[in-house]
């Protein structure tokens, strides 16, 4: 089998998606995708990945996953490089499923667990599109049922509530957020903090401890301020403290461990096993948070997730980004046997997900089930790839 074309889809109302469909010269196709700078991971994809792999063998996934991952700029990153890497890396995983009629999870070595227990991200619909990620006070209408950053402004015990009656029991807000945009991570108001607190305390009246909640940070403040917010926020019992600090310094994330008495999760902002080993060897983190499309591809996420193993440290896969991704990390969730949770956002699977992709998961009472198809077990919509709006470029033979 060979490699015979690279094409990559995008839609413009999906500004930071990218999609990729690695074409073989026996009709199978692989499915990857990517997230963030999609228009800069297209070029790179067709100007220097596609010359690389056309006339390979797909099958090759650790040859070809240590070329991409190991150039000569781009490695120990989440830049183009490597983001472009992850989404072939998806691609190549997809292929080998289809070629032996299995899915991921089987080929990773088979499922540690019949489902998996996710948490739910609450983001609104429209989060994280380019331009539109949205703050405590940007937008107090609701754009639906599911629009969970509004609701944990509004109302997070009132959130909570919904949550636990569709069985989830662990959720994930950042109110803090619009006070490190305001002060640039360096300081934080008593006042501030105050506000920032808020949520925790409706949760907590309303639902007590039937829910677990996270800690999204986003590697906006400085080791001070961060401590300044655990030390008040301690009494919620957040499960974690997910990037407290920017994801730079790992002797300042020890620091941050240590004074502030609370889990530390990290990160989906790092690439490849080498970033996630000095977190590991330094006990910097507690639970360790990886992106499939941002550190390398599910070869690299199965070693640092195996990596964590060894160190005795459970795995999360992060998703927030788009729905080949979230079927990529429920495979290895499913598979790796210390992951504790995968990552969700209902707002996405439950409406704009399902235009996509020609299957979603089964979700049901806060538990994710197996994907039955070979490989990742979906494929692109038709409302993709026949949408008069659909960028597609491919790179063939003919072409190099």
């Amino acid at each position: 089998m060979k490699i015979t074309a690279l094409e990559t889809v995008q839609l413009p109302s999906l500004n930071n998606i990218i999609w990729l469909r690695i074409h073989t010269d026996e009709g199978i196709i692989g499915l990857g995708e990517t997230f963030r700078g999609a228009d800069a991971v297209a070029t790179y994809l067709h100007a220097e990945v596609a010359p690389a792999l056309i006339g390979k063998n797909p099958l090759e996934i650790d040859r070809i996953s240590k070329q991409l991952t190991e150039t000569y700029v781009g490695f120990r990153s989440s830049g183009v490089e490597i983001r472009a890497a992850s989404a072939v890396d998806i691609a190549l995983w997809d292929i080998l499923g289809k070629v032996t009629n299995q899915p991921i999870h089987q080929l990773l070595g088979g499922l540690s667990r019949p489902s998996i227990r996710t948490y739910n991200t609450c983001a609104g619909y429209s989060y994280n599109s380019r331009g539109s990620r949205r703050y405590i006070g940007d937008a107090d209408k609701p754009q639906g049922p599911y629009d969970d950053q509004v609701a944990f402004t509004n109302d997070a015990g009132a959130l909570a509530e919904s949550l636990l009656s569709e069985g989830i029991t662990a959720m994930k807000i950042w109110p803090l957020d619009p006070f490190a945009v305001a002060s640039g991570g360096n300081f934080i108001h008593r006042d501030d903090l105050e506000k920032g607190l808020e949520p925790f305390r409706k949760i907590r009246d309303a639902v007590g401890t039937k829910m677990e909640v996270m800690v999204e940070l986003h590697s906006m403040w400085d080791l001070p301020s961060a401590l300044a917010i655990a030390r008040e926020i301690k009494e919620f019992r957040p499960f974690w403290m997910e990037d407290p600090i920017k994801m730079q310094d790992t002797e300042a994330l020890v620091i941050y461990a240590e004074r502030s008495g609370l889990p530390v999760c990290a990160s989906e902002t790092l690439a490849t096993r080498a970033q996630f080993v000095e977190l590991l060897r330094k006990n910097a983190v507690d639970y360790v948070m990886l992106d499939i499309s941002w550190c390398g591809g599910l070869s690299e996420a199965k070693k640092i997730a195996t990596m964590a193993e060894a160190f005795q440290r459970p795995i999360a896969p992060h998703d927030c980004t788009g729905p080949v991704v979230f079927t990529a990390s429920i495979h290895l969730a499913l598979n790796a046997p210390n992951a504790v949770f995968q990552e969700s956002v209902r707002a996405y699977y439950s409406t704009w997900y399902r235009d996509l992709v020609t299957v979603m998961p089964r979700i049901e009472n806060g538990q994710i089930y197996p994907f039955e198809g070979a490989g990742l077990g979906l494929e692109l919509s038709d409302y993709v790839l026949d949408n008069p709006d659909v960028i597609r470029r491919t790179t063939k033979v003919g072409d190099l």
